[in-house]
């Protein structure tokens, strides 16, 4: 080997690796440690979860063979390590960018990743129908899943178990338990145990047992079941997944590969059904600043190798995060009944600060939005005032249960939706496209969309004060627009939009956060000699039936422009103005909202554009919508979107 050249520097594929002598794996993942440390600290990403399970990743495509065998990582966000040892190490920094590498698994992306993830606990459904598949043709390769203990707080995880071991099909879970407090002493013993129990000569004993104890009355061969699970759950533990029918196996040192390998290839060679394989890492394992940081340094800016500083933006306004998580505690402060909800995301959701302030009145019910919304409804059944603060993406989750626990029974849930429209380099899986239509269609809610961070005061202020209803208002990632702020939210009159500005020929309808595209895009056509009208619709259910209705009278035009699928404030205002005969006096209306497409990682602002919910986009719809000619220019013709 070239002195410069590292080992590393040799793996293009995972046979690459499986050439290895075992004893240079240790190098090897010190190699992939550093790596993964120096491509995210350019990029920025997910860095403590990969850190946390480099060794394990290592043995894994050392142990099995990929891509033959499947290999599933839930969520995805630890797969860093996996990408850069399966041909992608010279596009790792294009991780999280336009055109790049995604910062999850990702099926269009590599024979490697056989099922794409981001959202939690779908690795087990997923493996299992692989495994299912793999049995309807014949065939024997592994399916393997890697799931994190954070994922086995939903319910989805337990419900493939349960139904992986009714079938005794042959599944192999690793748990990946970085956080789990009920996670056994990890060590030689453990490890000499876990190889004891996993090994052959053991499983085979265990079988020809269990062969002979068939032929004993059934008391007596129950009894000696239990008694087999029972010694094996006094020494290792993994009780609940021996009732779901999995083969426990572990705890195992996640960090040693004398402990990790020969295990593995037990679980490899074994003749059982479903195996459960419980190991134990450290999230930011082997860099310093990730170990010692709260969060692990789950998902970090560009920063500084030496010192782990991160990169902070500059900014000019609050986040919209902040901005409710203020005004919450500001109303909590005032009124007691209003409680917090949070699924997983604490921090992400603005509150781990109204956690500190109302420690008994802030709740963090693990990766599981049906049970939060459920949760929520009960505290609201009892007279409370619940905030469930969810990210647009996760919410869809729990779409039966804000229907038929919440709206049916007209319980005053409020919803925060963070992260809603188009949300950068996380991409298509965490993009908060659907919730303006998908609650716009539920009976009893009030939905909302503040137009800037001033308007989001003003919004949580009005849910707060809702209780006859469930109601939502949605904002988007990052900072807001720079206005000021009111010392305390007001109640708005609910189904009330508000004029911007008068004009006449055209009317532009914003909705949400568009509303700073719209006002640029009027001042462009200002230059054609059209002034319009500028709405902020304000509430996407109820609509302003007479605020729309009045336009529709005084306009030639309406230009509707909604961060959101079909099916929202445009389909709405459509459906609107066709009832009331509106559209079938000369009136033209268009509708610029999302297309129906998933768009891939890139600029948040650079997504708008290509959506066309640009401020220029705008403008050159509003030009082909009046038939201008655009000072000499083609006349345009804009697609509706």
């Amino acid at each position: 080997m070239d002195a410069k050249e590292t080992l590393l520097d040799r793996i293009a594929e995972p046979e690459d690796l499986r050439r290895l002598d075992e004893s240079d794996l240790k190098t090897l993942a010190d190699e992939l440690r550093a790596e993964l440390i120096r491509v995210v600290s350019r990029t920025g990403g997910h860095l403590g979860a990969g850190l946390g399970v480099v060794e394990l990743t290592v043995a894994l495509h050392y142990i099995f063979d990929t891509p033959r065998d499947r290999l599933i990582w839930d969520v995805g966000h630890q797969s860093y390590p996996h990408k850069i040892l399966t041909g992608r190490r010279e596009r790792m920094t294009s991780l999280r960018q336009g055109g790049g590498l995604s910062g999850f698994t990702k099926r269009a992306e590599s024979e490697y990743d056989p099922f794409g993830a981001a959202h939690a606990a779908t690795s087990i459904s997923a493996g299992l129908g692989m495994a299912v598949a793999r049995d309807l043709r014949g065939e024997d390769n592994h399916i393997v899943c890697v799931i994190g203990d954070g994922s086995m707080s939903a319910g989805m995880a337990y419900e493939a178990m349960n139904n992986a071991g009714a079938m005794d099909s042959r599944l192999i879970v690793i748990l990946n338990d970085n956080d789990m407090s009920i996670a056994p002493p990890v060590g030689a013993i453990s490890a000499y145990l876990a190889r004891l129990l996993s090994s052959a000569s053991y499983q085979g004993l265990r079988n020809f047992a269990k062969q002979l104890t068939k032929k004993l009355p059934r008391a007596l061969s129950e009894r000696a079941r239990r008694a087999e699970e029972y010694a094996r759950g006094m020494a290792l533990g993994g009780t609940i997944f021996d009732e779901l029918g999995f083969y426990y196996v572990g705890p195992i040192d996640g960090h040693n590969l004398d402990h990790l390998l020969p295990v593995m290839k037990n679980v490899r060679e074994s003749p059982n059904g479903p195996i459960l394989m419980h190991v134990v890492t450290h999230k930011g394992k082997g860099y310093p600043p990730a170990e010692t940081s709260a969060d692990k340094f789950h998902g970090v800016a560009k920063f500084d190798i030496a010192t782990g500083a991160q990169q902070k933006s500059k900014a000019n306004a609050p986040s919209y995060t902040k901005v409710f998580s203020d005004t919450l505690m500001q109303l909590a402060e005032e009124d007691e009944r209003i409680v917090a909800i949070t699924a997983a995301m604490p921090s992400g959701t603005g509150l781990d600060r109204f956690a500190e302030r109302f420690p008994e009145r802030c709740f963090d019910v693990g990766i599981a939005e049906q049970h939060a919304v459920t949760f929520a409804a009960g505290l609201a059944s009892e007279g409370f005032r619940p905030f469930a603060a969810l990210y647009s993406t996760f919410l869809q989750r729990a779409y039966d249960q804000v229907i038929h626990d919440v709206a049916i029974q007209n319980l005053p849930v409020r919803f925060a939706i963070d992260r809603a429209g188009l949300v950068g380099a996380d991409g298509a899986t965490h993009a908060g496209s659907f919730d303006m239509a998908y609650l716009g269609i539920v009976p009893n809610f009030v939905v909302m969309a503040p137009a800037d961070e001033s308007e989001l005061r003003h919004m949580v202020a009005t849910a707060a004060s809702l209780d006859g209803c469930p109601c939502s208002f949605r904002f988007p990632r990052g900072v807001g627009r720079g206005v000021a702020l009111p010392e305390k939210g007001e109640v708005l009159e609910v189904g009330r939009g508000r004029i911007i500005r008068r004009g006449e020929g055209l009317a532009l309808v914003s909705v949400g956060d568009r509303l700073g595209e719209v006002e640029k895009a009027a001042e462009q056509l200002e230059a054609l000699g059209v002034k319009p009208t500028i709405v902020d619709v304000r509430f996407v259910k109820p609509l302003d039936r007479d605020l729309l209705l009045g336009l529709a009278m005084g306009h030639e035009a309406v230009l509707v422009v909604e961060p959101g699928s079909i099916g929202g404030v445009g389909s709405q205002v459509l459906d609107l103005l066709s009832g009331e005969g509106c559209l079938s006096g000369g009136l033209r209306v268009r509708c610029l909202r999302l297309p129906d497409v998933f768009l891939d990682q890139d600029d948040a602002g650079e997504m708008y554009r290509l959506a066309g919910l640009d401020s220029d986009s705008i403008y050159r719809a509003a030009v082909g919508l009046l038939e201008l000619d655009d000072c000499g220019r083609e006349q345009f013709s804009v697609k509706e979107v």
